[in-house]
């Protein structure tokens, strides 16, 4: 908006002072203003919320294997039914959130969210249980990379430290459910349970959308035709980027998942106790949290590409520490560290993709590259175990990390000098 220099401040408080009002009319909506900040408060909500089903199938594993007389591989089947049902639900809503907003994404999300979880309660053996949980996760996708990529919408001056405080409703939710999900099952039992987490988060979730639908006006399908172009260009086509984002995306989860998967059977190997392990991985989570909204002030200074590469570094190198202790105070600090080094990393793909890819893509892309890191998490989650059981020892496990986290270091390098290529041509 162009005000003259000679206009008197009655005449030029009020056109500033619109972008703070909560008005109706979407075409008034400011990037980086007071709206956008209670938009995203409401989104972290919704997020923290919606994550449920990424974290209830952990606490609730051992009582179902109990109850159904199955074998623990098999009951396990339930959590890799989530990944897979949150991995292809991230592209699902991701194309339904470019079409058609992401209030009728994260809507849909919350009906089979519920549906999913009275299933799970009603179940009568354990395979109905284990296949409910792929829609539990399908559900539980349009609360994270849709999310993420909507919220970099509504900034530009601050989008990665928004992006990674939406990431953020994630590892929320995977520090505050985990406990109330427990305190149901001894309280109630964990059929009860499941029907009441199935029954809150439908009605609390709902009244969340409403607010969001609210705060977004008519905007919830959005236009990207004035949407500015994007900021960096890697000559690189839309789809060979996104491939090139979903190797490096695999890269660095299956070093990431090493610990967060074997961290609490590595303390149980080491006579520390499977409860020392479980601490960790909640410190983990907890410095990630730290992390991800550090990482999102970095980006908005240096860029995704940086940030991704900084993390990338850093990640590798606390999986070095593995490698070389193993007193329980070093696992405790080593495990802070990791969690600090790790949460900002796959916020730094959602803001890479905003960055360098048109926004009208911008949920699908996402969506592609969340899947592959759920893809690289659930690889290399199962490739540890196998190596353990060839060698009888996490160590090289840790080295198959590190090999992979370097693949991923070699990615964003590649990508940062063609970067800066394209600028020195420019």
């Amino acid at each position: 908006m162009a005000l003259d220099p000679q206009a008197s401040v009655d005449e030029v408080a009020p056109a500033v002072d619109i972008s703070a009002h909560l008005t109706r009319d979407t075409a008034l909506f400011v990037p980086d203003s007071r709206r956008a900040w209670t938009r995203l408060a409401v989104a972290v909500l919704i997020g923290s919320l919606g994550s449920v089903g990424m974290w209830s199938v952990v606490v609730a594993l051992p009582v179902v294997q109990a109850e159904f007389g199955a074998s623990r591989g098999t009951a396990s089947l339930a959590f890799t039914m989530v990944m897979l049902g949150f991995g292809s639900g991230g592209v699902l809503t991701g194309k339904i959130t470019d079409r058609y907003g992401i209030v009728t994404a994260i809507g849909l999300g919350i009906g089979i969210l519920g549906l999913g979880y009275l299933g799970a309660g009603l179940s009568s053996s354990i395979w109905p249980f284990i296949l409910v949980h792929f829609a539990i996760g399908l559900s539980s996708s349009a609360t994270f990379g849709p999310l993420m990529a909507e919220a970099s919408h509504w900034f530009d001056r601050y989008r990665g430290l928004a992006v990674a405080i939406a990431a953020s409703g994630n590892y929320i939710g995977g520090t505050i459910w985990p406990p109330l999900v427990n305190f149901g099952m001894q309280s109630f039992g964990w059929r009860a349970t499941h029907i009441a987490v199935g029954i809150f988060t439908a009605i609390a979730m709902s009244l969340a959308l409403v607010g969001l639908r609210l705060l977004m006006g008519a905007g919830t399908r959005r236009s990207h035709v004035n949407a500015p172009p994007p900021r960096v260009d890697l000559r690189l086509s839309t789809n060979a980027l996104t491939a090139i984002l979903a190797l490096a995306s695999i890269a660095c989860c299956v070093a990431m998942s090493m610990p967060q998967v074997h961290i609490v059977a590595y303390c149980g190997d080491l006579g520390y106790g499977v409860a020392r392990g479980a601490e960790m991985l909640s410190l983990m989570l907890g410095f990630g949290i730290i992390s991800r909204i550090g990482s999102g002030f970095l980006a908005d200074r240096i860029g995704g590409i940086r940030t991704l590469l900084i993390g990338s570094i850093a990640q590798g190198s606390a999986l070095m520490f593995y490698m070389f202790f193993d007193s329980l105070v070093s696992l405790y600090l080593i495990s802070a560290m990791f969690g600090l080094f790790q949460g900002g990393i796959v916020p730094s793909y959602a803001i890479i993709v905003r960055e360098a890819m048109p926004a009208s893509e911008a949920a699908t892309r996402v969506g592609i590259v969340i899947f592959a890191s759920v893809f690289g998490m659930s690889f290399g989650g199962y490739v540890s175990g196998v190596i353990f059981d060839a060698t009888g020892s996490y160590g090289a496990a840790f080295l198959n990390g590190v090999a992979w986290n370097a693949l991923n270091v070699a990615i964003m390098l590649l990508l940062l000098m063609r970067a800066r290529q394209r600028l020195a041509l420019a």
